[in-house]
């Protein structure tokens, strides 16, 4: 499993664009995902839900540099995960 700073070092060299690196950051995170195997049992994927409130976050407050973002995922992921309402 690569950390976030793993993930952005391969955006930040692959890309050239910011909207670029953000993409292959989403790429990563999904490759990686393990929704399954937490409580919420494959009823959603985190990384997908994770995504879409970067997303959202980014409408409302403008763009995030990628380690921002990829820190934003990695947090969203472990709230998402560890929620008991999702269980």
């Amino acid at each position: 499993m690569k950390t976030a700073e793993q993930i952005v070092a391969i955006a930040e060299r692959d890309a050239t664009t910011e909207l670029g690196a953000i993409r292959i950051i989403n790429r990563e995170y999904r490759r990686q995902d393990e929704s399954h195997l937490f409580p919420i049992r494959g009823r959603f994927n985190a990384t997908e839900r994770a995504i879409r409130q970067a997303r959202a976050f980014m409408r409302d407050n403008g763009s995030m540099a990628p380690l921002e973002y990829a820190y934003f995922l990695d947090n969203a992921q472990s709230e998402i995960v560890n929620n008991e309402s999702n269980w």
